[in-house]
């Protein structure tokens, strides 16, 4: 009984912040990046009449700092909420976030699938996206790697995801980092959540392999 109230209490904090979350990015994309576009469209008018050129070098030096500041909005937004999960799934959600991943880290992911992609309840589809992209963030942080490679396994009634990322690896006892224990737990309380588990392996020089299953209701 104990286990389970905990357990709801867990689930009710995680749902809590996915939607403070999803404010937050909505607010980035339509509000902040809205008016930052107005303010961009402004300038640009300014500069079409006038003349003086110092003007004109400060106007476009100014449009290009907000055009700049734009773009790390649009990126940080889908970053903490990509619409496609909601519009599209899982797997194009996925996608959309490791172009911007490499973009970013220029670490090279190759994502397979094989079998038959399933429908995902709202809750799952947030959990292994989540588990996914904190897996990714650890791999820039701690692998020394410049190559992952992401599967996708569909059956009737389970989802497999393996990430690998052939780095330096780690001793799963003895790593000391906060950050990184932190990163794990919460990753595995996710999976635990929705019905599923996550599973970490790591050695020293071979690199760190991460396996999901999520079992799959009809």
């Amino acid at each position: 009984m104990e286990l389970k109230s905990k357990q709801q209490i867990s689930s009710y904090i995680i749902q809590s912040q996915e939607e403070e979350i999803k404010r937050i990015s909505i607010e980035l994309h339509e509000g902040v990046g809205q008016n930052l576009y107005s303010i961009l469209t402004g300038l640009q008018f300014i500069d079409s009449g006038t003349k003086e050129p110092h003007m004109k070098n400060n106007l476009r030096e100014m449009s290009q700092l907000i055009e700049k500041t734009i773009q790390e909005i649009r990126l940080l937004s889908v970053e903490l909420y990509p619409p496609v999960l909601t519009t599209l799934g899982l797997l194009p959600a996925m996608k959309s976030y490791i172009k911007l991943y490499t973009s970013t880290f220029g670490i090279l992911v190759n994502l397979e699938t094989a079998g038959t992609q399933k429908w995902l309840p709202e809750q799952s589809r947030i959990a292994v996206f989540r588990v996914c992209q904190e897996a990714l963030t650890n791999i820039v942080k701690y692998a020394d790697t410049s190559n992952v490679k992401i599967n996708f396994i569909w059956t009737d009634d389970e989802l497999k995801v393996t990430i690998n990322d052939f780095g330096k690896g780690f001793q799963q006892v003895e790593h000391g980092d906060s950050n990184q224990s932190s990163g794990i737990a919460a990753m595995k309380e996710r999976m635990l959540l929705t019905g599923g588990q996550c599973t970490i392996s790591s050695k020293i020089g071979e690199g760190t392999s991460i396996e999901l299953s999520l079992p799959l209701k009809d």
